[in-house]
């Protein structure tokens, strides 16, 4: 008897025998489209992009996984922000996606979005943001200095460096510049060099013969030296001599620092993912030293636009808290400057781009609005010195305005101090800083976090201006304006003091207005007002989530050094 006929036989005899069949037969069925949902449910994974560094009208080669083996018409690749266009693609397999890059392509991420969800992010650099091609480099010699042109200069001077092996894109190629730290400073590194500040566009020009570059805030007469992916240069000497005073380095401070960030009553219809920036100490003259000891869960990046970037997915069935750890080693400096008033002038190199930057409005700084621009006018009269107009407008705010310890709601108008003549040191930095800008005097609001004799941690504000040929100046109106505070040492006159000094006891953790770029396309933004770094976005979430809690843990300090 064939197969098929028994199994008729057996199906109409035996009730038990129809029962298994038919349990059997849906068992199979749910499986098959187990398996096939799952398949399509694979998430996207780049694994290589090249090239990493181009140009508007290259061909793209994104290679990975789970592309999906036709391109639907919800599949999309972003890069730099901007989705390419459905007639960008020229081939789209499920390993293999080509592509050419738009007129409009810009630096930042690239991101494979399909049905199944979006990759973890690459990364991709336009060639027009880099001083020239990039041509592919096989040298393994030795960067040579063979010359610095001119041998004395002042800070933020522009310098000529000749030589050899330097290569043809700086990429993450760096010059350093002896530090102008205590003789007696004995860092964690024996640090003894500063690097020139990409934030301060100290970096104008790169070739593989020669670079033009500033003087950093911060440096000293001694040593220059470069280091590429290759090695080392020799040292050569600079001078560096300053008619306008001099600026101090002392009282070093080694603090660690620990961060926390917890996720909590996750409730979403669908997956979806939850990008963090989480921010971290910047390193600069004050901090040459920062270095992240603990990070998790681990981050996509460790340091992107200065944040710590992670990403997670979200489920229906979510239910755990989410716990985000940081820990960080830095080390501050207390700053002192004197500046020979008499010799300031007014800015003169106004086609620098730290000039152009640092003078025009942002998100947060409001310097051309018409009652900013015209108190700061009526304050400094036909006083023309930009060291000294700043000086005036520090003493107005402190005649004028009061200084509240408890900080205004998020959301509150800074612009309310001018007429309620009272604020938080949030809204004495932003005024302050726009106030200087109106004038264009280079300003910035600082942002990060000051710690008491007790170390306890509490977010804070103060300002930088810069001053041509000299460097930054760090001005803390608050504390100046009496804002109770526990210094480790005692400050005889804090009116005097916080023009132009500041105390090792402030962590910066943001310069300006730092605009992150978002890591989720079309994706729900959450920005944080009066929080210990001034930037754009703090979190990310994808079009699937209803809500979720976030708290945001003030900085903790763990020890001081």
């Amino acid at each position: 008897m064939k197969i098929a006929e028994k199994f008729s036989v057996l199906f109409r005899k035996y009730p038990l025998f129809r029962t298994c069949s038919i349990i059997f037969a849906i068992l199979f069925v749910l499986g098959f489209v187990s398996i096939i949902t799952y398949q399509a449910r694979k998430i996207p994974q780049i694994d290589s992009i090249v090239p990493s560094v181009g140009s508007p009208g290259d061909v793209m080669v994104i290679a990975g996984r789970n592309f999906g083996s036709l391109k639907n018409s919800s599949d999309f690749v972003e890069v730099g922000g901007s989705r390419i266009t459905a007639s960008g693609y020229l081939e789209w397999t499920d390993e293999h996606i080509k592509l050419i890059l738009p007129s409009n392509v810009q630096d930042g991420l690239v991101i494979v979005s399909t049905k199944a969800g979006q990759s973890k992010p690459g990364f991709f650099a336009n060639e027009a943001g880099i001083p020239v091609e990039v041509p592919p480099d096989t040298k393994t010699t030795m960067p040579v200095i063979s010359s610095v042109s001119p041998e004395s200069a002042f800070v933020g001077q522009l310098l000529v460096l000749s030589g050899t092996n330097f290569g043809t894109v700086r990429s993450n190629s760096k010059i350093f510049f002896t530090a102008n730290l205590p003789e007696n400073s004995t860092s964690s590194d024996d640090i003894a060099f500063i690097e020139a500040a990409g934030e301060d566009y100290d970096y104008e020009y790169w070739s593989n013969s020669e670079i033009h570059v500033r003087v950093p805030n911060g440096a000293a007469s001694g040593h220059i030296y470069v280091q590429t992916e290759k090695g080392t240069s020799n040292y050569a000497g600079v001078n560096l001599k300053s008619t306008l005073g001099t600026k101090k380095y002392s009282d070093k401070k080694t603090y660690l620092i620990h961060l926390n960030t917890d996720i909590d009553d996750i409730n979403s219809k669908s997956n979806t993912t939850l990008s963090l920036h989480v921010p971290r100490p910047v390193k600069n003259s004050r901090q040459p030293f920062v270095q992240m000891t603990e990070c998790a869960p681990e981050p996509v990046f460790e340091n992107y636009q200065d944040t710590v970037i992670h990403q997670t997915e979200l489920s229906k069935t979510s239910s755990k808290k989410l716990t985000f750890t940081h820990n960080f080693v830095v080390e501050d400096y207390a700053v002192q400057t004197k500046v020979n008033v008499k010799n300031v002038k007014p800015f003169a190199a106004k086609s620098r781009v730290l000039y152009t930057a640092f003078t025009k409005p942002d998100e947060v700084i409001a310097s051309e609005d018409e009652d900013f621009v015209g108190l700061a006018k009526k304050i400094v009269k036909k006083e023309t010195n930009p060291y000294l107009q700043a000086k005036m407008i520090y003493e107005y705010m402190l005649e004028n305005f009061a200084v509240t310890k408890k900080l205004r709601k998020p959301g509150s108008e800074v612009k309310d101090l001018l007429e309620d003549k009272k604020g938080d040191s949030y809204d004495f930095a932003i005024v302050y800083t726009t106030l200087l800008r109106a004038l264009k005097i280079p300003c910035l609001p600082v942002a990060g976090i000051l710690v008491d004799s007790d170390m306890r941690a509490f977010s804070h504000w103060w300002s930088e201006f810069y001053i041509e040929n000299f460097g930054w100046i760090p001005v803390d109106i608050a504390l100046g304006s009496g804002l109770e505070y526990k210094s480790f040492k005692n400050v005889e006159d804090p009116k005097t003091f916080y023009f132009g000094n500041i105390d090792s006891q402030h962590i910066i953790f943001s310069r300006g207005y730092n605009e992150v770029k978002p890591t989720l396309s079309g994706g729900h933004i959450v920005s944080r007002d009066r929080t210990f770094a001034v930037q754009s976005i703090w979190e990310e979430s994808s079009a699937g989530t209803v809500n979720y809690s976030s708290l945001w843990n003030e900085p903790v300090i763990a020890g001081v050094y």
